[in-house]
Formats: C-alpha cells, sequence, structure tokens
C-alpha cells in the first residue's frame, strides 16, 4: 500500500509502499505525534524510514490493492 507522510516546515512529502496493514501504520502514528517519539516504517525493500513524532503534518494511507495482471479493467 502507499502511504504519503507530510512533514512540518518540509515542502516535499515521504513516499513509500509498505506491506504493513493501515491499521498497524495509523497505530504507530499516533503513539509518535502523542508520545513525541519518532515513527519508524519499513518500506516494501525492507528500508527503515524514521521521522520525528512532532514534525509529523498528516499522514495519508491508501487502500490495499492487489496487483493486477494484463491489460484486463
Amino acid at each position: 500500500m502507499e502511504i504519503r507522510i507530510g512533514i512540518q516546515h518540509v515542502n516535499r512529502e515521504i513516499v513509500l509502499e509498505s506491506n504493513q496493514s493501515a491499521e498497524d501504520i495509523l497505530d504507530a502514528a499516533s503513539r509518535a505525534t502523542n508520545e513525541g517519539t519518532e515513527l519508524r516504517l519499513e518500506d516494501s525493500n525492507g528500508r527503515v524510514i524514521m521521522i520525528p513524532g512532532a514534525r509529523i503534518g498528516y499522514i495519508e494511507v491508501g487502500a490495499e490493492q492487489q496487483r493486477r495482471v494484463g491489460f484486463a479493467q
């Protein structure tokens, strides 16, 4: 699923693909912003992204999609 994270006072947003569930991501983001700790997310390639919870502006979590094969719509 695609995740977009806006950081305060930064013009660009962070965009990553993750295999984590939407609930796990939103729970971790809520804890990070409420407790002032860092948000740690792992992307689909195994890289870890750390963001200070106090600097998170917004988080947009896309819907989980199944990969389509071929030209079917």
